[in-house]
């Protein structure tokens, strides 16, 4: 354990703008969700009759699980956020955790520092301590936003060590899959199909009503927090599952460390088709590229599938609530409220494939500082071509994964209400109106990555500020500018397409391409 400390401090300076963005968003969203449930469901009636629809509705429990407590407000935040804050927080831990294991060993950084004074297990204690060390962070501050609210203290610890708990559940599911690959894609992966199995169990057991198998829900880590019923019974002993899990997963994981070359992972590399020739920068680029592009979509497709099978209960919602309705029927009844949802909807699966795109143009950065990108444009490969091989995954690619969301939203939505031919153009529409948006932010990274390229890590902060932005701004009452500065906020919402807003922001797209890529043109390699 020696040295650890020390790569605490290295990691806590390198995620010195990612960690707070993380803290700021999971925090920010449990308060403005607070405030506006706060307003929308201010009397006991609404209330009654919002536990009474959210718990007959199979597809409201698929996606938020059941609610436990809607006699006070904190019952109706665990029940809209709690499960989204797990999922988040646990995106959060899988990406520190692999950052500072899996892919410093890639990279050949680890070799490097254990050669000096540190001990065999620093590297793997300093990710484990950062990642769950934010989590508590976070569940605490999310505790202390709820009681700032004037909700039950026990209530509030309650759901924030729930969440809380999830962080450090996959911070030692991210250290064991960190053990698994070579690859710190690979880590990643393995470790985001596993967050969405056990998502896909909590929503099978609380979808699966009282005579199904709602025991699915205790297989998954995300059940857990609802098992914890914050606000309810505050059953505070159900956190010692997550707690037993967390120092299993981190034993193992460090006794694998211990008995495993430096480098290599538990799970042999696997080679390359025999005879494969890769002719072209655009050949590689697909080689390197395209597990990404297609995990991506199936993801988006699933993602589209799920929210298009709570649209029509959006409606049916406005029929069994008669107060709502009555709110609702001043905006155009219930048509008008399944089209904001489906508006909400397409802006976040937008926002969602934002990360998919800076990705792809940052694989151009972790090929150069890898030291592959230099043999590569020492061979007649022009700059241009190089880039652009892989800048077309984040143009071409990202429409691929909107429409792979907006096919899923529409084929499941059209389903329902027996129109798949009339709906699934719309919902393709409406999600590719995200696409010069998320161009903007693809810009930005390649921007950075010409002109930058030490600071392309603020490209995640970028995609981080625009979906705090774009989400909370409202709620935060953010002056208008602010909220302009996303770009996803200039695109028209569903069903109000109108092209001008777009092409402006694909004009701006292009200048910031064009930039990059004339940035990279002349400047120097660097490691």
């Amino acid at each position: 354990m020696t040295g650890t400390w020390q790569l605490v401090r290295l990691a806590l300076r390198r995620d010195r703008i990612l960690l707070p963005v993380w803290v700021f968003f999971l925090v920010g969203v449990t308060y403005s969700t607070t405030t506006a449930l706060e307003e929308l469901y201010n009397t006991q009636q609404s209330r009654d009759l919002l536990g009474a629809t959210a718990n007959a509705n199979s597809a409201f429990l698929a996606m938020l699980g059941p609610l436990h407590d809607w006699s006070s407000l904190g019952g109706l935040v665990v029940w809209r956020w709690g499960v989204f804050s797990g999922l988040f927080i646990a995106i959060m831990a899988m990406l520190v955790v692999t950052r500072h294991t899996r892919a410093e060993e890639e990279a050949g950084r680890t070799e490097l520092v254990a050669a000096t004074v540190v001990g065999r297990h620093a590297p793997l204690a300093a990710a484990v301590i950062v990642a769950g060390g934010t989590s508590l962070l976070i569940g605490l501050l999310q505790a202390l936003a709820l009681i700032g609210k004037d909700l039950a203290p026990a209530g509030a610890f309650a759901f924030g060590l729930s969440t809380a708990s999830v962080g450090l559940v996959f911070t030692g599911v991210s250290a064991f899959t960190a053990q698994l690959s070579e690859n710190s894609r690979v880590s990643n992966a393995i470790a985001g199909g596993f967050l969405g199995v056990v998502y896909l169990l909590r929503a099978a057991g609380d979808a699966a009503g009282e005579s199904g198998p709602q025991w699915l829900t205790w297989f998954s880590p995300i059940g857990w927090t609802e098992n914890v019923r914050s606000f309810a019974d505050n059953r505070f002993w159900v956190l010692l599952l997550p707690l037993a899990a967390f120092v299993v997963l981190v034993g193992v994981s460090s006794y694998v460390v211990s008995r495993r070359d430096v480098g290599l992972g538990l799970l042999p590399a696997r080679l390359g088709p025999p005879h494969s020739t890769i002719s072209t920068p655009f050949g590689l680029a697909w080689r390197l590229q395209k597990g990404s592009l297609i995990g991506w979509s199936i993801a988006l497709f699933a993602v589209g599938v799920i929210y298009g099978s709570v649209a029509q209960a959006v409606g049916q919602m406005v029929q069994d609530n008669p107060t709502l309705g009555q709110i609702v029927s001043k905006i155009g009844g219930a048509d008008a409220m399944v089209d904001a949802f489906l508006a909400t909807v397409t802006q976040l699966v937008g926002l969602i494939a934002s990360i998919y795109l800076v990705q792809a143009i940052l694989r151009l950065r972790s090929e150069e500082t890898s030291f592959r990108a230099e043999p590569i444009l020492a061979t007649p490969v022009s700059r241009w071509s190089w880039v652009a091989s892989h800048a077309v995954f984040a143009l071409v690619g990202g429409a691929v994964v909107l429409a792979a969301s907006g096919l899923g939203l529409g084929l499941v939505y059209g389903l329902q209400i027996d129109d798949v031919g009339g709906v699934v153009p719309k919902m393709l529409g409406a999600a590719l109106a995200q696409l010069p948006a998320a161009w903007v932010i693809a810009g930005v990274a390649l921007i950075l990555f010409g002109l930058f390229p030490q600071l392309t890590g603020v490209s995640w902060a970028v995609v981080s500020v625009s979906l705090v932005i774009t989400l909370l701004g409202p709620a935060l009452q953010l002056d208008q500018w602010i909220i302009d500065v996303s770009p996803f906020t200039h695109v028209p919402k569903y069903p109000d397409i109108t092209f001008g807003p777009l092409a402006w922001l694909t004009v701006v797209a292009v200048v910031l391409l064009a930039a990059g890529f004339a940035g990279f043109r002349r400047r120097d390699l660097t490691t």
